[in-house]
């Protein structure tokens, strides 16, 4: 049997491509050194893969920054905004990406939100009138020649025309139907191109194909393949991941696809499926080992549904990771401090290829050695957690007294002014910062040293907020490495690693703890840092300190989760810790606390039936079941970031916080009309300026950002705040921020 991978990590074992892009943005390093850089993590990748005996190779799944902004590019999908500047296409692409200021020009960047179901971003396209749909299959090309080069045959593998038009804005006169038919006509073109590259293979990747679909849908899709396809000389393959095809599975038969990937992990229907009929003359990419969870696979259950895929499809069967491993970290090979009694239930990017080769030629000793890792138990249960979960009530979920009572009560305790400013949470992470807390890890610091050390940089960001005019200030999280894994070193259940490092978007990557085993709180977290902070704010402003938490969807969301209990379990164990760290800080003085729920709809089921029965009807209760115990004088926070909000408006509302803040400022303030059209009862911050730009909002910028929002959010509701936390910023550009963004907060009342 065949073996397949949709696509690899491009970030590097050790991060090689998000050092070297940050050197470039640094000006540190050449176009050219940062292009090197790039070839030798391809090749790396490429040769891994041939090594590992894989067939089916993708070229042109490697990105500087993300697929969907790649393929913008190889359509010519670029806003005349950013042609205006006149820069290289490199520059181009990354000012598109992060936004651009100087002399030139002065950009923001298109917006970001969350690829499906993961915690990756893509840079949403967007059509203009000034877009003429033009073939540059440069990037295309020259990656597919360069695997060659290297001995290695590649299916040349682009995000498909049906996907980019779905996920993409159209900002001018002209509309998605309008561009149907240039589209086509430069798929059709690519494959033609790709041809005369000598290529085999072309991998179109569609997952919007797993969303809900209309009539309209399948219309679009019918108009654009008729003419791709249509006296084509190359294989392609349809590839589709994050869910299964049950809207248009029949119809996908009648194209004339070479290959059609299904993803049998997550695909629910995907097996069912194959009753209604196959293609003897096409071959099925079966994913069946997933590419998003970081456990072994099991061999005996993956063969036997592979014998139930066999008895149903008549074609060639092809074994595939169910998504791109981009979703994975690299390898496990760089763990050098994880017991391997842990580690030998891991396989990362790099130890899936060997899986997927093993399952494939159903070697015997490999099979006999992955059954008795499965027979083992690998962690033993926590009774006393399971209890308090089993025994949790009705009432345990609800807060008392209702929102509107508590809303009252906190206007007359807090006294803040029309229009409040504040921030998300976080403060530039500079390099002393970073060298202190390593150096803590390490033992070179001592903890009365970095105890010392942080509480000086607490001191100094309160004095600044306090100097720079903010409301409700926040004590800058110096302590924290990431607002997932800080608390998880904090409770019992999670295991860490050393580079297991999995890109989120950009050059921003992130390390997800690992759920090992029933999760409970050890000791309090952040009670004295916040307790530090608010004595600080005492001595001189006495405003209100934020006491920051990350929320329990979000804990669970972005670690790599548990297989042998269910998500909803798991949250409520998460939960019931992080309700433990509310009340303390309560008692300790902390009248504002923020819980984070930024990834609250990553794991949103793709399809709008399965909403409430696999997720909200958990995950909301839970964020419920972390502030439930609250007195209506504490007034909870919650922040949300880069995703499509809208559809789940209502049900954010039924987290029952008193304020929530959200990204909103890369979507064009999108949000604000569904919050309106719902009667949003909680008090609302939109983000008012991108943090994930180096540039600076001018006051007149964010002025006019809240006066469009004041359309929309009663002015009693509404907060002035970034859209993100701060940590990734400058210290220079975030000071000249937050003073345009209290001026521009003082101009409004005005």
């Amino acid at each position: 049997m065949k073996t397949s991978v949709i696509g690899f990590p491009r970030v590097g074992a050790n991060r090689e491509l998000k050092f070297a892009s940050e050197k470039y943005f640094a000006g540190k390093i050449t176009d050219s050194e940062l292009q090197n850089t790039a070839k030798e993590l391809r090749k790396t990748a490429w040769l891994l893969q041939k090594d590992a005996g894989i067939d089916y190779i993708s070229s042109n799944d490697f990105s500087f920054y993300d697929n969907m902004l790649d393929t913008s590019f190889m359509l010519g999908v670029i806003p005349q905004r950013y042609k205006k500047l006149c820069l290289s296409k490199l520059d181009t692409f990354f000012a598109m990406a992060r936004g651009y200021q100087s002399e030139k020009g002065d950009v923001t960047a298109l917006p970001m939100k969350k690829w499906f179901n993961t915690n990756y971003h893509y840079i949403v396209p967007e059509f203009d009138d000034s877009v003429i749909v033009q073939l540059d299959d440069t990037k295309a090309r020259e990656e597919y020649n360069e695997a060659k080069s290297y001995g290695v045959q590649t299916k040349v593998d682009v995000i498909g025309p049906y996907t980019f038009l779905k996920l993409s804005h159209f900002n001018g006169n002209r509309q998605l139907k309008d561009y149907i038919s240039d589209v086509a006509s430069a798929y059709k073109q690519l494959l033609s191109n790709a041809k005369e590259w000598g290529a085999e293979w072309i991998q179109l990747d569609e997952p919007a194909l797993v969303l809900d679909m209309t009539s309209d849908d399948k219309e679009l899709f019918d108009a654009l393949y008729k003419t791709i396809l249509d006296k084509k000389t190359i294989k392609v393959l349809l590839q589709t991941y994050f869910g299964d095809v049950r809207d248009f599975y029949k119809e996908l038969l009648s194209f004339a696809f070479d290959g059609i990937g299904l993803d049998f992990v997550e695909g629910k229907q995907s097996l069912e499926l194959l009753n209604n009929g196959d293609r003897p003359d096409c071959s099925l990419f079966a994913g069946v080992l997933c590419g998003k969870n970081i456990w072994k696979n099991n061999y005996e259950k993956t063969s036997a549904l592979l014998d139930k895929i066999q008895a149903k499809w008549k074609g060639e069967l092809v074994l595939s990771t169910s998504c791109s491993l981009l979703h994975v970290p690299y390898t496990t090979k760089n763990e050098q401090k994880l017991d391997q009694n842990i580690l030998k239930y891991f396989a990362f990017a790099e130890e899936k290829l060997s899986e997927l080769s093993e399952i494939a030629s159903k070697n015997p000793a490999a099979f006999e050695k992955n059954s008795q890792l499965f027979k083992a138990e690998r962690v033993a249960p926590n009774s006393e957690i399971a209890a308090k979960v089993a025994n949790l009530k009705k009432d345990d979920f609800i807060r008392k007294p209702a929102f509107e009572e508590r809303e009252a009560i906190q206007k007359k305790e807090f006294n803040l002014p029309l229009f409040p400013t504040t921030t998300i949470g976080s403060f530039p992470q500079t390099q002393d910062v970073r060298a202190n807390r390593s150096g803590f890890k390490k033992g070179t610091v001592s903890k009365e040293d970095y105890i010392k050390f942080n509480q000086n940089k607490i001191a100094e960001c309160i004095a600044l907020q306090e100097e720079i005019g903010l409301d409700v200030l926040v004590h800058g999280e110096f302590e924290r490495n990431d607002m997932v894994e800080y608390f998880g070193e904090n409770l019992d259940g999670y295991i860490f690693t050393q580079n297991a490092w999995v890109q989120s978007y950009g050059t921003r990557c992130v390390k997800p703890p690992v759920v090992w085993g029933d999760v409970s709180r050890r000791n309090p977290i952040t009670v004295e840092w916040s307790k530090f902070a608010q004595s600080c704010a005492d001595k001189n402003s006495k405003k209100p300190v934020k006491g920051m938490l990350t929320g329990p969807v979000t804990i669970l969301n972005w670690s790599f989760p548990r297989e042998d209990i269910s998500l909803k379990e798991s949250a409520y164990q998460i939960a019931l810790a992080i309700r433990e760290e509310v009340l303390d800080l309560e008692k300790a003085g902390i009248r504002i606390i923020q819980i984070d729920e930024a990834a609250l709809k990553e794991k949103l089921p793709l399809r709008k039936a399965d909403w409430h029965s696999e997720y909200l009807d958990w995950a909301i209760p839970a964020f419920n079941l972390v502030h439930s115990g609250c007195k209506p004088q504490t007034q909870i926070h919650t922040h949300m970031c880069y995703s499509e909000f809208i559809p789940i408006i209502k049900n954010i509302d039924e987290m029952d916080a008193d304020v929530i803040t959200f990204e909103a400022s890369r979507s064009n303030l999108e949000i604000l009309k569904a919050l309106k059209d719902n009667n949003f009862r909680t008090e609302v911050g939109p983000g008012v300026y991108d943090i994930h730009s180096p540039r600076v909002p001018s006051v007149e910028e964010i002025v006019n950002a809240v006066e469009k929002m004041k359309k929309y959010v009663p002015e009693s509701k509404l907060w002035i705040n970034p859209d993100c936390g701060l940590k990734t910023r400058g210290e220079t550009e975030t000071v000249a921020s937050l003073k345009n963004l209290v001026e521009a907060a003082r101009q409004t009342r005005k």
